[in-house]
């Protein structure tokens, strides 16, 4: 399969190149690096640097032709999303209509798109399913409900296939611990650098986190099944922060108490999903234990620690 990754500098569009690569199949990336990283790129990987926004993204498509193309890149911050809903809207809608128009043109077979559990804002119901009604409550909700109803009319009107994958909270190697991160590479970075991290409410606020291993892994099945349909990625179970805080402070040696502030506005006391149609229709379901994830995730992170260091001893 000739397989394009947008966004595949990135946290999780780099852990599917390297999936997709070690599949055997032939990777290209698009990335402007505005938030990827070029040692996130693979060198068997052939690399784009441009922005889905721009002209150049037509010819790119049409150089490399891809069979799929793993639209995984987006504004992915829920607090950038509400101080400039204009921003996301233009990267996340509007980006994905230009690309959405050069796979129409160059005979893109499929489109797989990273969605959200945020498209269903506050669950009416849980586990929440792919049936649970979409009711967004932030702009970056709102464009990527928007980005499956454009998915489905090019879909129809244009005959390019895709397939949406609702991701829970997904962590692991790689992921930015500064910005609009989770709380895993937060508090992972936070305990190794001999900081005291702080839990917002009283922790007990659950989440589905969903190891990235496991996100790749739905990716590279959705290329090949679930067209014309979406997903809800996650575990089926939903972790308290308190529970995350704990495994991880076992897996860096800390024994620290958390500092608490106060529930921020927009806070889900629970969320976590239903993935019984991904197992029944894509073959797939997480197999990552949490805490052999949150292991891995602790010692990616020391290792690109004692890189860094080791590159400022150098300089």
């Amino acid at each position: 399969m000739r397989a394009m990754v947008t966004g595949g500098a990135g946290f999780i569009g780099s852990h599917l190149v390297e999936l997709l690569i070690a599949e055997g199949h032939d990777v290209s990336i698009v990335d402007d690096l505005s938030t990827g990283k070029r040692t996130n790129i693979l060198p068997e990987a052939h690399f784009y640097f441009a922005d889905i926004r721009s002209e150049e993204i037509k010819d790119v498509i049409s150089t490399e032709r891809p069979d799929v193309i793993f639209h995984q890149a987006a504004q992915s911050s829920v607090k950038v999303s509400t101080d400039d809903p204009r921003r996301d809207a233009d990267i996340n809608i509007l980006g994905l209509i230009r690309l959405l128009d050069a796979a129409s043109a160059s005979g893109v077979r499929k489109v797989v798109f990273a969605s959200s559990g945020a498209t269903y804002g506050n669950p009416q119901y849980l586990p929440m399913d792919e049936d649970h009604p979409q009711l967004p409550e932030s702009p970056y909700g709102i464009t990527k409900l928007m980005s499956e109803h454009y998915l489905k009319y090019y879909a129809l009107d244009r005959g390019v296939a895709f397939t949406a994958l609702r991701y829970g909270n997904v962590y692991g190697p790689r992921q930015d611990p500064h910005g609009e991160a989770g709380v895993v590479a937060i508090f992972t970075q936070q305990l190794l650098d001999g900081k005291t991290p702080t839990v917002h409410w009283d922790g007990k606020q659950t989440r589905d986190y969903v190891s990235v291993k496991d996100v790749a892994r739905a990716n590279l099945a959705a290329a090949f099944r679930g067209d014309g349909r979406a997903f809800c990625i996650g575990t089926g179970k939903g972790t308290s922060v308190n529970t995350i805080f704990s495994l991880l402070c076992k897996a860096t040696g800390r024994d620290v108490e958390p500092m608490h502030s106060p529930r921020r506005p927009g806070d889900l006391r629970h969320a976590h999903f239903d993935c019984t149609r991904a197992r029944k229709e894509l073959g797939w379901t997480a197999t990552m234990p949490l805490q052999q994830g949150l292991t891995d995730t602790v010692q990616a992170f020391r290792e690109q620690i004692a890189a860094e260091r080791k590159v400022l001893t150098v300089g």
